[in-house]
């Protein structure tokens, strides 16, 4: 399972964070303790996560509920978006507008090399996996993303990016084989509404 950390105040105001460490604002804390709420009834085995604060605070309220550790891979950081970090979409798109055009950041990273980085973090941590068990991989919008669609395959504009605290699952044989997508961009459900809510009970 891949599972996006929580609301930043960099995301709330479309800052590009990349590798910066953004600790999780208060929407994003209450997403992460939610969301755990919801995927500790998976009964997940291990929980791995990105170095960086918001992703590993937001792993850290699905190890508190499960008594598991965090497993940190640097590996599963976000794209290093060099010139572009801290700076608005629009700040951006005034300043780099051929480089936003070919989405690439000044100094940052390439699209590719996150793919390839954060696919073979993805494998390395499955080769761990016991049969049958579910592994909880905490990570950020574009490097999960990308590195997803390095294992199945795809374009990511097949798909396009996750959510805050949403998850995604995939699968594949133990021992190998074809990854499969099971599930894409997953948030928790609303809370239930009252029939008063709703007008009687009709």
């Amino acid at each position: 399972m891949l599972w996006r950390h929580g609301q930043t105040t960099y995301n709330a105001e479309r800052r590009f964070q990349g590798q910066l460490d953004v600790p999780l604002n208060a929407v994003g804390r209450a997403q992460a303790q939610r969301a755990a709420r919801h995927l500790i009834t998976l009964e997940p085995a291990q929980i791995w996560s990105s170095d960086l604060i918001r992703a590993s605070t937001t792993a850290g309220y699905l190890a508190k509920l499960t008594g598991l550790d965090v497993q940190h891979d640097k590996d599963l950081r976000e794209r290093h978006g060099g010139a572009w970090e801290g700076l608005t979409t629009e700040e951006i798109r005034q300043q780099y507008p051929d480089d936003l055009a070919a989405w690439q950041p000044p100094g940052g990273e390439t699209a590719e090399f996150v793919a390839e980085r954060t696919a073979a973090a993805l494998e390395r941590i499955a080769a761990q996996q016991e049969p049958g068990s579910l592994i909880v991989v905490v990570g950020h919008g574009a490097s999960l993303t990308w590195g997803m669609s390095r294992l199945l395959g795809l374009d990511d504009r097949v798909t396009g990016g996750m959510g805050n605290c949403c998850w995604t699952l995939m699968s594949r044989r133990v021992g190998g084989g074809r990854w499969r997508l099971l599930e894409f961009n997953v948030g928790a459900l609303p809370e239930p509404v009252e029939v008063a809510e709703l007008g009687g009970e009709d």
